[in-house]
């Protein structure tokens, strides 16, 4: 194919966010009703969530972080107290547990999930761990089997971030409902969406009212406040949009797992185990019993060709994104805590990855000209 015509072909973006008519009319409807910030959509929007998290207490927030933070502040977690947590993330799971005054603990990754690894995190288990913070990163479940033999063995608090992993699960449990708490987030890119917004989810209602009081000055009653809080509530247009986006959540996520599967077969039909210098990527991998819901469908670009690869692409009107560049071991704000870490899988995945785009507004001509330019790059020897 001609650069011509390349360049005529309609650019392919990695995410595209999914704004229907009814997520439309139903933020009219909230904007003509009057009741616009933590009010009945509000209300609604935390029960039918619920469904997705075996009947979890659900509190809704104004941000994915904002539902990381408020678990760890009502858990008690602060000041002295370590949690352990992946570098290889996006920095809110680091921040969350820096704003409650506690340090992060950097532990390394599974290199076919990239989710946390069990044996790395029991190395850095120490008195002062108080909590393990799983990431269910790219929409595949954390080893939460593992983790949680670790968390009971030492008494350890648990919270999911669970931010890009809505309908994921692992041998039949929903992500989201392993643990004492779970965050959720609602930015436009997730697999749902609500413009903006967070979902902290727990079994434990005395947790859950701790985080209704923190989520709104302290207080369930007005002007009764009973803690030091913050304003972090979600406003009704948001949840009246994530009630729409909820409801088409089964079908987006059973789309995404298609088109991962068609890149699969269009880019290696050896699968995610080839040899990745016959292959020039590897795919990506699921371990057993995951249900993955691809938030991203991420390869490996071994060689040092990743960034090449892009720039190809990008040339072929395909857009793609690296997540992530930067280890947040290796962000400034976070140095001091790496204490020397050695994360090998961690920093080679930052190297390697590339996620191609994989979100339900793709058509099947879309997923075969991505699996074309993947194979059509010359990949040549690494550099």
């Amino acid at each position: 194919m001609s650069t011509e015509s390349v360049n005529a072909l309609p650019f392919i973006p990695p995410a595209k966010p999914v704004i229907g008519e009814e997520e439309i009319e139903a933020a009219v409807r909230v904007l003509r009703g009057g009741m616009v910030v933590q009010g009945p959509e509000v209300a609604a929007f935390e029960e039918e969530f619920g469904a997705l998290v075996a009947g979890r207490h659900c509190v809704a927030v104004n941000s994915g972080t904002s539902a990381l933070l408020l678990p760890l502040v009502a858990l008690g977690i602060g000041a002295g107290d370590e949690v352990i947590v992946p570098s290889f993330t996006f920095a809110a799971t680091a921040n969350a547990v820096r704003l409650t005054g506690a340090t992060p603990v950097f532990a390394d990754v599974d290199a076919r999930t990239f989710c946390l690894d069990p044996a790395s995190v029991a190395a850095l288990i120490g008195p002062r761990t108080a909590a393990i913070m799983p990431v269910h990163l790219y929409g595949h479940p954390a080893d939460m089997d593992a983790l949680g033999e670790l968390a009971t063995r030492y008494s350890l608090a648990m919270v999911e971030d669970a931010a890009q992993a809505h309908g994921a699960a692992l041998n039949g449990t929903p992500v989201g409902a392993f643990s004492e708490a779970s965050a959720f987030s609602f930015y436009p890119t997730k697999n749902m969406h609500s413009l903006e917004g967070g979902m902290v989810a727990t079994p434990d209602a005395e947790l859950a009212r701790k985080v209704r009081l923190l989520r709104n000055q302290g207080m369930e009653q007005r002007y009764a406040n009973e803690v030091v809080g913050y304003n972090m509530r979600m406003t009704d247009v948001a949840a009246a949009i994530g009630r729409e986006q909820l409801k088409k959540l089964p079908g987006w996520n059973e789309r995404r797992r298609t088109n991962a599967a068609k890149l699969n077969a269009g880019i290696d039909s050896a699968g995610p185990h080839a040899d990745a210098a016959s292959s020039g990527v590897r795919t990506p991998s699921v371990a057993d019993g995951a249900t993955h819901v691809y938030h991203q469908y991420t390869v490996r670009v071994p060689g040092g060709r990743r960034d090449a690869l892009q720039a190809f692409l990008t040339a072929q009107g395909i857009g793609s994104a690296v997540y992530y560049p930067t280890p947040v071991h290796r962000l400034p704000p976070f140095t001091s805590f790496a204490d020397g870490a050695a994360l090998p899988e961690t920093n080679t995945a930052a190297a390697e990855v590339l996620s191609l785009p994989v979100h339900p507004s793709l058509s099947d001509a879309d997923l075969d000209r991505i699996a074309a330019a993947v194979r059509s790059f010359d990949f040549g020897d690494p550099v």
